[in-house]
């Protein structure tokens, strides 16, 4: 598929999740191969505009962070179009506008969900954006504001002839925040009122199998992985080889998991240095944990670290921990491996039984 000019060699993408999808983070994923695009964590267009120096930070990119799109979010056109320009210049390959994010923060001030209610004052906002730079201008949305406002299908419409490249769509309402399950129907309806543009899917894939069903019950060109991002970062390529052959890679092994896990960290270090990097990397390092079978000691020791060798030998200390839940070729005993993601965290719609989603992460805004 395509977006604007860019041919992407994978429709699968990472969705913006504040507070995570950060450089090092991209860098991880894109070396796990797989992912054929990626987004910044949303950026205020007047903090970009005012050369605030976190929103900077948010924007920073590499020569491996190709194709890569910022996140934009505001109310004020002028802000939009010059926070557009701006991103050109740091190398975009597009602008994304955060129609989507439903926190107060955001929607207080007229951007992420707020735009969906105000169709014609935001396809102004996105000609402006369009008119003032070369490169393709996309948006991210949800359904609508709530079940009686379901405004995403009226909304591609609208912003298809406003000029605006590629949609994605989350298959929830404003009012349902990360709650309840995503409407692969609703999706579906955005995808049909589309003429020409790609429509890319969102919400709720954590698994290979269910990118593979939102591609295949809505039509979407491709799909857009947050939450599940973090449970399995291989899931890009697991899904690709997936989409590609029709058979599901086996999940990364131990050794495996620990080796990305090391390399996120470097890549932490790299981007904002050592003291900073550990920090952040605290709220990180117990995602990859969960999926290690018993670690509690170490996802308790783990948001304490202060430097790279501290972690190592945390790391060292918690493999010979380890070492007796294993059989003989290091594998965990059958007792102690951690239940499949699909049971653990994601019922189907039909089965009955509880909602137990991922939980949602806390970034710097509120509940996003």
């Amino acid at each position: 598929m395509r977006i604007g000019p860019v041919e992407l060699s994978s429709p699968l993408f990472l969705s913006p999740l504040a507070g995570y999808t950060n450089l090092p983070m991209r860098l991880t994923l894109r070396e796990l191969g797989g992912l054929g695009w990626a987004t910044t964590d949303l950026i205020n267009a007047r903090s970009l505009v005012e050369r605030n120096p976190r929103a900077l930070k948010l924007a920073e990119t590499s020569p491996a962070d190709r194709p890569f799109a910022i996140q934009l979010f505001g109310s004020v056109a002028s802000e939009m179009r010059d926070a557009a320009v701006i991103c050109e210049q740091l190398g975009a390959a597009s602008v994304d506008i955060n129609m989507g994010c439903p926190v107060k923060k955001v929607v207080r001030v007229g951007g992420g969900s707020a735009m969906m209610t105000e169709l014609e004052k935001t396809a102004a906002l996105v000609r402006g954006m369009i008119e003032a730079v070369r490169i393709p201008v996309t948006a991210k949305m949800r359904l609508g504001w709530d079940d009686d406002n379901i405004t995403a299908p009226d909304l591609v419409r609208v912003l298809e002839d406003a000029g605006i490249a590629a949609v994605f769509i989350h298959g929830r309402t404003r009012a349902q925040g990360f709650g309840g399950t995503v409407s692969l129907d609703g999706i579906r309806s955005v995808v049909q009122a589309a003429r020409a543009i790609p429509v890319i899917g969102n919400g709720d894939v954590i698994t290979p199998e269910s990118a593979k069903k939102m591609i295949d019950e809505t039509g979407c060109a491709g799909v857009s992985i947050g939450r599940g991002a973090f449970y399995d970062p291989w899931i890009f390529r697991r899904t690709a080889h997936l989409l590609r052959t029709g058979e599901i890679p086996p999940e990364p092994s131990f050794d495996e998991r620990v080796r990305v896990m090391c390399r996120h960290l470097d890549h932490m270090i790299d981007v904002f240095g050592e003291e900073h990097g550990c920090r952040l990397f605290r709220k990180i390092a117990p995602w990859y944990a969960k999926r290690f079978g018993p670690a509690k000691d170490f996802k308790q020791r783990v948001i304490a670290v202060t430097t790279r060798a501290e972690f190592h030998a945390l790391l060292a200390s918690y493999r010979r921990w380890r070492a007796p839940y294993c059989d003989a070729n290091g594998d965990l005993l059958p007792r102690f491996q951690p239940p499949p993601l699909v049971a653990s965290f994601m019922r189907a719609p039909d089965d009955g039984g509880p909602h137990d989603s991922i939980p949602v992460p806390k970034g710097p805004v509120e509940m996003w």
